[in-house]
């Protein structure tokens, strides 16, 4: 059993009580719910419009990622 977290709300950057009380709730529900809900599917443009791709050095898939991929995706060179 975990044991719950506490901390005094009335010092400054003090973890909200109703942050704490859902984690303490998550940290009792079983591994496999835990992991279940863990992990959220979110489309990602042109990486996930192809089941897979290839490429013969990594230079050539980061001119790829550079040429199709959006910023935002965070493929990009900075």
């Amino acid at each position: 059993m975990v044991a719950p977290i506490r901390q005094p709300e009335d010092k400054p950057g003090a973890i909200p009580r109703e942050w704490l009380e859902e984690f303490d709730a998550a940290a009792r529900r079983p591994i496999a719910q835990r992991l279940r809900y863990a992990f959220i599917k979110t489309y990602k443009p042109v990486l996930d419009d192809a089941p897979y791709r290839s490429f013969n050095s990594m230079a050539e898939y980061r001119a790829w990622c550079e040429a199709n991929l959006p910023s935002w995706l965070g493929y990009g060179r900075v």
